[in-house]
């Protein structure tokens, strides 16, 4: 008697495969443009507000952790420094390695300017400004760094005063060595939660996309870029050409390392900041994309934070210099090469000005007083505002990790297979997993 046929195994159930991170925000950035245009086309009003809403929550979700994820993580990351020899030598060559990088994007937006023109035949006029409510001084910036108490810099948001505390109290930690250890593991283990919980909602960066780019495109249509249409290539193009140009040639030339590596291990932080507009709010991606690129922890978890609240090529450099000669074409005044000399000043030691927060209205004003420039003419950006903010804070965030990776090269601390694997493992491999974005 034959044996009975076996029965065939059932079929495996189908998985659906998982999107990339990826490309849920390029889904995101095309679903955003349709229903933007959708909204503007048709006036759609309940779409609009949607759209509103949606990336207002988004933006909001993000600014909710920011005070005292940049106070944690500046206080641990300066204590960290003592785990990592030439600790000073670190610290110094990292803040000059900012400040060259800035100079460089500064001179880039003031050749563009000069070049471009891109305040002429925009059809706009001195009466078309309007003072914004809020502007920043030297003064307002030198006496505003230390606050009058404890409790009103997170309570209002201002970053550079949440800095200036967190880094004197990283500094007497540091002093006090182990004495400190207990406040020091308390304040690691509130920074890991506030990391998970930035890192959802990292994850709702997608949705977020559609908000925030539909809401753009419904409220200020193509008719107003094309108002600004040399103004914003001028944005673009000068972070372009800082971020795929001067940036690779810094890291073949300096660093010695392959740039293609740089963008592949650094890209989900560009892109999250692209879509956030906050280097704040991307930084604990950018944390996790420039250990991976092989620069030590340690200095990592300095180099980064203090990145995030003071290194902006984009805000603080390339913008306000094309800013500056806009506004000055705009109301018709001069300016000379003082004025230029002033911009460069201006755009390398002012930049924490910008704490880290989406746009840079604080930096221009900065820039526009020290010029002796009309504040009305900030009136004249903040409506295109958003469109380039997203390319300027891409642009941050590159710079962010990239001046770790240049110091660490130098320095022979840069883990060089580690820099070389970036690539190897799929770039959306820690945006889908569930562990922290920062964990170790």
């Amino acid at each position: 008697m034959s044996a009975p046929a076996s029965a065939p195994a059932p079929a495996s159930p189908r998985r659906i495969p998982k999107v990339p991170f990826w490309a849920q925000i390029v889904a995101g950035l095309v679903l955003g443009v349709i229903l933007g245009w959708i909204t503007r086309s048709y006036d759609v009003q309940w779409l609009h507000t949607t759209l509103d809403k949606v990336g207002h929550i988004f933006v909001q979700l993000l600014k909710l952790a920011v005070a005292p994820l940049v106070f944690f993580a500046i206080l641990v990351s300066i204590t960290n420094l003592r785990k990592v020899n030439n600790a000073a030598r670190l610290a110094s060559r990292t803040l000059l390695w900012f400040m060259i990088t800035s100079l460089i994007a500064v001179v880039i937006g003031l050749v563009l300017g000069l070049l471009t023109d891109p305040g002429a035949g925009t059809g706009l006029t001195p009466k078309d400004g309007q003072k914004p409510e809020n502007s920043g001084s030297w003064l307002d910036f030198l006496t505003g760094i230390v606050p009058t108490d404890v409790i009103t810099p997170f309570t209002e948001l201002n970053v550079l005063q949440i800095v200036f505390m967190a880094a004197v109290a990283g500094i007497a930690a540091f002093q006090l060595g182990e004495k400190a250890q207990p406040i020091l593991t308390f304040a690691e283990s509130v920074l890991e939660l506030l990391q998970k919980a930035l890192w959802w909602v990292i994850r709702l960066a997608p949705i977020g996309t559609v908000g925030l780019i539909g809401y753009a495109i419904a409220e200020y249509g193509w008719h107003l870029i094309g108002k600004y249409a040399t103004f914003t290539a001028d944005v673009y193009i000068g972070c372009a050409l800082v971020m795929f140009g001067v940036y690779p040639l810094l890291l073949a030339t300096v660093a010695k390392v392959n740039p293609l590596q740089f963008f592949k291990g650094a890209w989900p932080a560009i892109q999250l900041a692209f879509v956030s507009r906050s280097s704040v709010g991307t930084m604990p991606v950018t944390v996790k994309v420039t250990e991976r690129l092989g620069v030590p922890k340690e200095y990592t978890s300095f180099a980064v934070p203090f990145g995030a609240t003071t290194k902006m090529d984009g805000c603080a450099a390339i913008y306000p210099a094309l800013a500056a000669i806009f506004i000055a074409q705009i109301f018709d005044v001069q300016l000379g090469v003082k004025e230029y000399l002033l911009i460069a000043l201006v755009s390398v030691i002012g930049s924490a000005a910008t704490a880290g927060l989406t746009g840079a209205t604080v930096m221009l004003t900065l820039t526009l007083s020290t010029l002796g420039l009309p504040l009305e003419g900030v009136g004249l950006l903040m409506a295109i505002d958003p469109v380039l903010d997203m390319m300027r804070t891409a642009t941050n965030v590159a710079g962010q990790a990239l001046v770790p990776v240049i110091v660490a090269a130098r320095e022979k601390i840069l883990d060089l297979d580690a820099y070389n694997s970036a690539s190897a493992s799929p770039v959306d491999g820690y945006e889908t997993r569930e562990a922290s974005p920062v964990a170790a």
